[in-house]
C-alpha cells in the first residue's frame, strides 16, 4: 500500500510499552503497532463523528481495509 510517511517523536515510555504490546500480539515491529494504533484511533473517531452527524461522514473505510489485509498476508 503506497503511502505517507511521518516521523513522530515518542517518549521512551510508549516506545517501550508499543514494542512490549507488539511483541506480545505478534506484530512484526513497535513502528508496525503505531501504524495500526492510529488506525484504530481513526476508526474511533470516524464512528464518533458518524454518529454525531452522518452528512459530515468522511471515509477512511478502504485504507483500513487494504491495512487488515496486508496484516493478514503478513501473518501467513
Amino acid at each position: 500500500m503506497a503511502g505517507k510517511a511521518i516521523k513522530v517523536e515518542l517518549p521512551g515510555e510508549l516506545w517501550a510499552a508499543l514494542g512490549d504490546t507488539a511483541a506480545a500480539l505478534g506484530i512484526a515491529s513497535a513502528a508496525e503497532a503505531a501504524v495500526i494504533a492510529i488506525a484504530e484511533w481513526t476508526a474511533r473517531r470516524k464512528a464518533e463523528l458518524d454518529d454525531r452527524d452522518p452528512t459530515q461522514r468522511y471515509f477512511v473505510n478502504e485504507a483500513l481495509d487494504e491495512l487488515a489485509l496486508s496484516e493478514e498476508k503478513k501473518k501467513q
